[in-house]
């Protein structure tokens, strides 16, 4: 990184602020929607296909929208991208609590786009403005928060819409992104955060670069990877309440209670993935962390009355399982513009795999009348990220 660069970027933990402040907009916006989906149904009058793509079209966005997102962050330089970020999150946020159902659906594609544009600038600062033994420490806080945006939001919205209405709930969390966006401008200087940077700057061509660890079938893991947790996650996340209600027969707002247990969680395996890499190797680290997410599909298969072990030991995987892949990434690539592309190809080919897992998932149940083969089926993916995973993190240094 240039001394110009270096000059107008913040202290470390006001940028690690920053980044877990803008963490929290990376999530909750489009989480948001689900607890409010029969208040716009009754509202919108949308067919049950549109009122699902409300959740997936973000998902869809992170996958089809990757490659335009990392072209971003080389031409225009990562902070302004952090911008155009957290300004495209506000303006989908207003758009979508505004009118009918194109506005709504506008708004919902705007911000999977913008937070596209997020999902591949962050770990490219961290990577950039981080001495390496704190990236991973980084990495951890910024995949915690995404975690606790979602949380927080999907808490929120039914209370806060039984006061208000489903559009002002929704257009609550605005506040988020404008607060992001204060803090961000002051943190980095309004010249830095609105202004495109050179092409050297925007892709830390000045040489801070790595011994090159990477090759074709390296990339190829961490995207198999990748695509196997973010199945998993997804569809886990979509289905699990059901399954409660069905098997358990919890009611659904118990189930909806009890399945939270599998997101918040994610906070512990965000956090606690960087602290076992510095006495771990990365081998073993994944390794745990296969076994903790092959928990849940044998544990609901064998044990189901135990669901809230399984939902434990899901949640810390799924939050370490994206941490360290993400780590990987970033301590993999030669160098930032390599960083770059191999994130776009890990999350772009990753989200599409993840766009699925929910109508598949539920297809397999619907088909089969039960949800034996539909946990098979997450068990398939579940396997998937621990081997691909696993061989492909060997190489990441210890503690570093």
């Amino acid at each position: 990184m240039s001394a110009g660069v270096l000059s107008r970027m913040p202290k470390s933990w006001i940028l690690l602020a920053c980044i877990g402040l803008l963490a929290l907009n990376l999530r909750g916006p489009f989480v948001a929607v689900a607890p409010l989906v029969d208040l716009m149904q009754a509202e919108l009058h949308f067919s049950p296909v549109l009122l699902g793509l409300l959740t997936s079209i973000p998902v869809l966005c992170f996958s089809l929208a990757a490659p335009l997102a990392s072209l971003a962050a080389r031409r225009f330089g990562a902070e302004f991208a952090v911008t155009l970020t957290i300004l495209g999150v506000l303006a989908g946020v207003l758009v979508r609590s505004a009118g009918g159902p194109v506005l709504v659906v506008a708004g919902t594609v705007l911000i999977g786009v913008a937070i596209t544009v997020g999902n591949i600038a962050v770990p490219l600062i961290i990577r950039r403005d981080f001495a390496p033994r704190r990236q991973g420490t980084a990495m951890g806080i910024y995949t915690a928060a995404l975690n606790i945006g979602s949380f927080l939001t999907s808490v929120a919205m039914a209370p806060l819409a039984a006061v208000t209405g489903w559009r002002l709930a929704l257009a609550a969390v605005a506040v988020l992104a404008v607060a992001a966006i204060v803090v961000w401008v002051l943190a980095v200087g309004p010249r830095t955060a609105f202004l495109v940077s050179d092409p050297d700057e925007a892709t830390g061509g000045d040489g801070q670069r790595t011994t090159a660890h990477t090759s074709g079938w390296t990339t190829f893991g961490l995207t198999a990877g990748f695509g196997g947790q973010a199945f998993s996650y997804y569809g886990v996340t979509a289905w699990l309440p059901s399954y409660l209600h069905d098997e358990l027969a919890m009611s659904t707002t118990e189930a909806g209670a009890a399945s939270s247990i599998f997101q918040i969680l994610a906070i512990v395996g965000g956090l606690g993935v960087p602290f076992a890499a510095k006495y771990m190797s990365t081998t073993a680290v994944a390794v745990t962390l296969g076994t903790l997410w092959l928990a849940v599909p044998v544990g609901l298969l064998v044990l189901p009355q135990l669901w809230w072990l399984w939902s434990t030991s899901g949640g810390i995987a799924q939050g370490g399982g994206i941490t360290l892949i993400f780590i990987a990434v970033i301590k993999l690539a030669r160098d930032q513009a390599s960083a770059g592309r191999m994130s776009a190809t890990v999350q772009g080919l990753g989200y599409c795999l993840a766009a699925v897992a929910p109508p598949l998932v539920g297809f397999v149940h619907d088909t089969s009348g039960s949800w034996t083969p539909a946990l098979l089926v997450i068990l398939a993916s579940v396997l998937t990220f621990f081997a691909s995973t696993t061989l492909s993190v060997r190489k990441v240094p210890k503690g570093r």
